[in-house]
């Protein structure tokens, strides 16, 4: 297969794993929010839900080894926690969320079922097929999300060029932050570091491209899903914004709705209900499957250490499953403001030239990380008012991103000790 062709197919593997169902139901929102501001918005959010994990597949075709060396510089141990800490946090907040996507989108608004028998079958089929692997799900997804696509361009270039009414001003404290933080409810940045490893070894088992040319098509293929998802995403951003004086909406899912049925009409709405619910199928089977698949590998290939970590992920799913979408996302930022600081630098970190990130410099920076994320971590613990001190003398923690400026004074120290280690290595 010629290089083009691998990389066009490479990046559309890319868009259709990082796009995520409910991954739709968030830019509308946040551009209904941000109103005036939505330009702004857009930008935050391009650099935690486009950028970062593009970076992360870049940091992959460097590195060519599979999640746990993603992290291993630091240490082998913190690289499986890291590991262990990723599937944890996606077997019991994203596969749940699918369920709840499913039930709002697809379920709720034409039956009155509840939403626990919602994701109690939903869980069950998912089970059904991370124990009995079938292609259909991958002959579904060719489908899936090509569909999705058009039916969303088809949503956001009849609204956008349609009647556009005068926008309010956005509710939002920080627009470019504000958008930044929503972004790590797409979970794209882990996605990045869990799904650049699965292409890895997809490249690898073809056994036809050497190093050079691996790094150059999984780099050019991020780059064109990168492109694509900034499209989708900002044209839903741009969408929600322009609704944003016209309507009432109180959650994610019914501004969704509404703006497939405003522009598609009732038909429209519909399938675009039944499309997401089947995205959202492949999705967690996608996450029980992978998660099963990482804690058999550690247990030593045992097949039984598969099975259990798929019905307990199942479990949780039905357990977590059942609320709200809205809840859902409430309950999972505590837990990306933890896990997302430490992702992104070690993305980062693995993008660059070893000259610069060295084992010290990866230990130090990873440290100082984990330290000044706890800041923005301890108002879901303590009471906002308990934590304002601390806050208040850490640049940019007001806005959920204290660790950055540390981080960034870490990275220089470490370097400069590296270098002046390397110059006199008796010093």
């Amino acid at each position: 297969m010629n290089h083009s062709k691998q990389t066009f197919i490479t990046a559309f593997a890319l868009f259709s794993l990082f796009f995520g169902a409910g991954n739709l139901i968030l830019p509308p929102f946040l551009g209904y929010n941000a109103g005036e501001s939505w330009i702004w918005v857009t930008l935050g959010f391009t650099v935690s839900a486009v950028i970062i994990p593009i970076l992360a597949i870049y940091g992959h075709a460097r590195l060519q080894g599979t999640m746990l060396d993603f992290a291993n510089r630091v240490s082998p141990w913190f690289a499986l926690m890291f590991a262990v800490f990723v599937y944890a946090i996606s077997i019991a907040l994203p596969s749940p969320r699918t369920a709840s996507v499913t039930h709002e989108m697809a379920i709720q608004p034409y039956f009155e079922i509840s939403s626990l028998w919602t994701s109690a079958v939903y869980f069950s089929l998912v089970l059904l097929f991370a124990l009995n692997r079938s292609k259909i799900l991958s002959i579904i997804g060719k489908f899936l999300t090509p569909l999705i696509i058009v039916i969303l361009l088809a949503i956001i270039c009849i609204g956008v060029f349609g009647t556009i009414e005068p926008m309010r001003p956005s509710n939002l404290e920080n627009a470019l932050t504000g958008g930044i933080m929503e972004g790590y409810q797409t979970f794209d940045a882990i996605g990045g570091v869990v799904v650049g490893g699965v292409i890895v070894i997809s490249y690898a088992l073809q056994g036809t491209y050497n190093y050079e040319e691996k790094k150059s098509m999984i780099a050019k293929a991020g780059f064109f899903a990168g492109l694509g998802l900034f499209l989708i995403y900002g044209g839903l951003i741009a969408l929600g914004a322009m609704n944003s004086g016209t309507l009432q909406i109180e959650n994610r899912t019914q501004l969704l709705n509404h703006l497939s049925t405003q522009t598609l009409g009732s038909i429209g709405t519909v399938f675009l209900g039944v499309l997401v619910a089947l995205a959202c199928f492949t999705t967690a089977v996608g996450i029980v499957t992978g998660t099963s698949d990482f804690v058999k590998g550690v247990a030593g290939n045992s097949q039984l250490a598969y099975k259990l970590t798929a019905v307990f992920g199942c479990i949780i799913g039905v357990l977590v499953g059942q609320f709200n979408v809205g809840f859902i996302i409430d309950i999972a930022v505590p837990a990306l403001q933890f896990i997302y600081p430490i992702t992104i630098v070690l993305i980062l970190l693995n993008i660059l030239n070893k000259k610069y990130a060295s084992p010290v410099v990866f230990k130090t920076v990873t440290i100082v990380t984990l330290i000044f994320c706890i800041p923005d971590f301890l108002p879901f613990v303590f009471s906002e008012e308990n934590t304002a001190p601390i806050k208040a003398w850490i640049p940019l923690a007001k806005n959920g991103l204290g660790w950055v400026v540390p981080a960034l004074i870490a990275f220089v120290i470490s370097n400069l000790f590296v270098a002046k280690r390397t110059i006199n290595p008796t010093a």
